[in-house]
């Protein structure tokens, strides 16, 4: 009897690990695709929301995007993605006098280019 129940936990145990990596694999997945995304971004005069400027080529960027877009996504902070490498989204680097990215500019004009989570979070969380 204790093996019948150590069987059903097992399997229970396997399927629950095998739904858990399918999960985590689409998900993964699926940010990797809204960061290839090379649409066009027009970035509204009076904007409240914090500009995230990145290129989806750039290593620097991919360690963080999946971080800030989850965080985006579940405290609303309303991040505006702006991929670099869409030729037409180019025309902000001497606008917003860009010269690295990752780089984020929130309503206030504040700025941080890098990838320190503790520091994205004080310019994304001004908002």
């Amino acid at each position: 009897m204790k093996r019948q129940t150590f069987n059903k936990i097992s399997k229970t145990i396997a399927i629950v690990a095998v739904v858990a990596i399918m999960v985590i694999f689409i998900g993964h997945n699926y940010i990797n695709t809204i960061e290839k995304r090379q649409t066009v971004v027009q970035i509204p005069k009076d904007t409240k929301q914090t500009l995230f400027f990145y290129r989806d080529d750039c290593a620097d960027c991919q360690s963080i995007f999946h971080q800030v877009y989850w965080q985006d996504k579940l405290t609303n902070k309303d991040v505006l993605f702006i991929n670099m490498n869409q030729p037409a989204n180019r025309k902000y680097i001497g606008k917003y006098r860009l010269t690295a990215v990752p780089t984020f500019i929130n309503a206030d004009n504040e700025r941080y280019s890098g990838t320190s989570l503790d520091k994205i979070e004080k310019v994304v969380g001004e908002n």
